[in-house]
């Protein structure tokens, strides 16, 4: 059963709407979404609990989505992320910022598993929506608190006009008997217009690990928009499997040679939440995104990229803000992976690649 945090006892009018009842996929049991005390002429915090509606999941590495749509006369900025889960419920949660949702149910499978079930199924956000991943949590991760002044920007002004939380549920033992889960995060925020504007950009890899291999999983991208990148934290994420994820800032200098700055690096079995990164200086256009995670497969066969626990993953996510203007219009990073990709190609122009050791940090 998720963790469970206090909710003040006033009902909340309107900050975000739940949609439809349930139906489908899933069992519910009755679940009621309050505030805590918000007070718009101080600008003060408020806490939204965002959380799944009493679900009984019925399918193992089952990946099951809610919207709720933001007031659209109010911009919002969330500033911090309380997670309500346990790893031994969730494997992962992310949160997304969609223009549309995924369907106008108010849960539906939103995973790869629905195939092999028969089930219906969407993906977080509206096909042709605006898609955003603003927070993501795995292994026990504790709270994220943004820096002073620093928020995601959500409703009226901002193209975010739904939030999607999705929670996987790698096992489903515990809800045999009917038991219900409400596994989410609460929302810090203010109404408080604030300048600096946050952004996530997720950077991951496709690919396959020959069996009792170890692999590296690379990916890199430039940053071509004319923005100046504040990193402020990292957060990494493998199956159980990763070894080591780091992410690097790629740079020529007036000589031509590329300097790699690292962002983080982690162990990915660690609890998988947003950490500070060791290097805040400026990311700036012509910059590259540099990551890599180092895979060891211990099995007798080939393992693949993807999203149940027979598969794995490599993802590094890069959070920051802009001072001025708006964030970034490339949200997500990926390359085809091992064994088409790696950042030694010719054609990623990629050079002085540093000798990185990947069995310690």
């Amino acid at each position: 059963m998720a963790r469970k945090m206090g909710i003040s006892a006033a009902l909340w009018y309107i900050l975000l709407v739940n949609l439809i009842s349930v139906y489908g996929l899933v069992d519910q049991g009755q679940g009621m979404y309050r505030k805590n005390s918000y007070d718009s002429a101080t600008g003060s915090t408020g806490s939204f609990p965002f959380l799944m509606p009493m679900v009984s999941p019925k399918t193992p590495d089952l990946y099951l989505c809610t919207p709720i749509k933001v007031d659209p006369t109010t911009t919002y900025y969330i500033v911090g992320f309380n997670p309500n889960a346990t790893m031994n419920t969730a494997h992962h949660m992310l949160l997304y910022g969609c223009g549309e949702p995924g369907t106008t149910k108010s849960t539906w499978n939103c995973g790869e598993m629905a195939q092999a079930t028969a089930e219906e199924k969407a993906s977080p956000c509206g096909p042709r929506s605006h898609s955003q991943i603003l927070y993501a949590w795995a292994r026990d991760a504790q709270k994220v608190i943004l820096p002073a002044g620093v928020g995601f920007k959500v409703g009226k002004d901002s193209p975010t006009k739904y939030l999607v939380l999705q929670v996987h549920y790698a096992h489903i033992d515990r809800f045999k008997d009917g038991s219900t889960d409400d596994s989410g995060v609460f929302l810090d925020y203010t109404e408080k217009p604030l300048q600096k504007l946050a952004g996530t950009l997720l950077l991951g890899t496709d690919g396959i690990i020959p069996a009792l291999q170890t692999e590296h999983m690379e990916s890199a991208c430039e940053i071509t928009e004319n923005k100046v990148l504040i990193p402020f934290a990292y957060r990494v994420h493998t199956h159980e499997m990763g070894k080591v994820v780091a992410g690097y800032r790629v740079r020529s200098n007036s000589e031509g040679i590329q300097e790699w700055v690292q962002l983080g690096k982690r162990d990915p079995l660690t609890p998988q939440m947003f950490y500070n990164v060791t290097n805040t200086e400026p990311i700036l256009s012509g910059d590259q995104l540099a990551i890599r995670c180092t895979i060891k497969n211990t099995r007798h066969r080939i393992t693949k990229i993807g999203p149940t626990n027979e598969d794995e993953m490599c993802n590094f996510y890069l959070m920051y803000y802009v001072e001025h203007g708006d964030t970034l219009d490339m949200k997500y990073c990926f390359s085809q992976g091992p064994p088409y990709y790696y950042w030694s190609n010719p054609d990623t122009g990629l050079h002085n690649i540093p000798n990185i050791e990947a069995s310690t940090l």
